[in-house]
Order: C-alpha cells, then structure tokens, then sequence
C-alpha cells in the first residue's frame, strides 16, 4: 500500500508549468521543505478557477497538494509574499535562474538554502542596471550549495595563493592551475580571478570574464546540455552589440 504525503501551505515557487489535458496544468515546483516536485493542478486553467492568475513563475507561494506517487495533486495555493513582475531582460534573466534549478536539482531533495538564494535572486533582477552581476552572483552561490564551489584564491596544484600577475588555467575538476600562456577558453589572470572571487561584477571587464568562465563551468557541470535560455540570451546580447547597446544578463 502506497503512502500518502499531505502538505499543507508549504512555501515554493512555480520553476515551470505546461497545459495537461483540456483545463488542467503539470507543474515543477520548487518547495523550501520539499525540494523540486511535480504536481498536477486539475481545473486551473478553467475560466472558473480561483488559482489560474496565481500559479506563475516568480510568485512566492504557499502551496498544498496530495501525493501518492511521483507525480503528486494540488490542492491549494495562494500567494505568500510581495509579488514580483519581471519584464524584459529580467524576465529572460528570471527564466534562466529557473532553468538552472530544474536542470540541477532532484526531486524530493530539500535544498532550504538554494531555496533562500532563489527568493533573493528573483527580486533583485529588476535592479535599476543590467541582470549579468545578479546572475553571476546566483550561479557562483548555487554552485558553491551544491557542493561545486569554485576556486578563487589558490593555485589548485602548488596550494600557493593566487599571483595576480600569473595566468591560470581554470581545471573543471580542480580548479586554476599556473600556466606560462596567456591564451585560451580556460586561462586567465590571477587578478581576474581574484576580481571574480570578490564580486567586482560592477567592473566591465571582470563581469565579462566572470561570464565566460561560468559559461563553461556550468556547461561541464551539466554534462554538456544546452540551456535554451542562456542561449537566448546570449543571442540577443550579441544582437544589442551589433546595434551599439548595451546587453542584457548573458
């Protein structure tokens, strides 16, 4: 006999949710107590629907549902928090940081802190300048909380503190390496790095190294896979420096 889990007003977000049959919705939550879970929400996509204008990525909630298998039944839901509306490039930037959790965390694994970093994250996109200094600073912390913290003050091979004179080949499983060349995807300065590791992310230049090293090591991380939303925005970070402009959170 199958036990039966049900959780009242649980705090969690919608990461994502698709169509099911004629009115209904699958969705991916994230839950502070409960880690990533998927439930049904039968009925909320109908014109009737007391949930339909709440079951919105972004939105902190308190959620309810039944499970019996994996896949589990909402029974309730109601906001839990100020909302936040994102447009634009935070919305892209949002997407993202959604995309990351689904593509890095297990079900049924609580992860309270990544939760409380995701709650932070979310409204400081729609900070007053780009959503690239935000996004590094969640992807680097996300890491570090699952256990893939970067290395920015040692050389991984000589244990000697970073020279911000030397160059560094960035190794995915140990981390910079002193190296006598000053090209490649992977090397870069000791001062970059350092700059990295301190979260100058308002300096142009440390931002843009910062994004093509985490770049790469997420994409190691993941196994290769492409994320559609880093994609994107990449794409029309490019776009907006062919026309002149300045780009959004690539």
């Amino acid at each position: 006999m199958s036990i039966v889990r049900r959780v009242q007003q649980a705090p969690a977000y919608v990461l994502h949710h698709r169509p099911f049959r004629d009115s209904s919705q699958l969705l991916e939550l994230f839950s502070r107590d409960y880690g990533r879970l998927a439930l049904v929400a039968r009925g909320s996509r109908g014109a009737r629907s007391k949930i339909r204008g709440v079951l919105r990525p972004f939105m902190p909630l308190a959620v309810s549902w039944v499970q019996r298998t994996d896949l589990g039944t909402l029974t309730g839901a109601e906001v839990n928090g100020a909302p936040t509306r994102l447009d634009g490039d935070a919305l892209l930037a949002g997407f993202y940081a959604n995309e990351l959790l689904l593509n890095f965390l297990h079900r049924h694994d609580p992860q309270p802190d990544i939760f409380a970093l995701y709650a932070e994250t979310i409204p400081a996109l729609n900070g007053p300048h780009s959503t690239a200094p935000v996004l590094r600073q969640f992807e680097i912390a996300l890491l570090r909380l699952l256990g893939y913290a970067l290395n920015f003050d040692h050389d991984a091979a000589s244990e000697a503190p970073l020279d911000g004179e030397r160059y560094y080949e960035y190794r995915f499983e140990q981390g910079p390496v002193a190296v006598q060349r000053r090209e490649g995807e992977m090397v870069f300065s000791g001062a970059d790095l350092k700059a990295i590791g301190s979260g100058r992310f308002t300096e142009p230049d440390v931002l843009r190294t910062a994004g093509r090293l985490m770049q790469r090591v997420i994409a190691f991380h993941l196994g290769g896979r492409e994320l559609k939303t880093r994609k994107v925005l990449m794409d029309l970070h490019r776009a907006r420096i062919d026309r002149g402009s300045e780009g959004p959170g690539e």
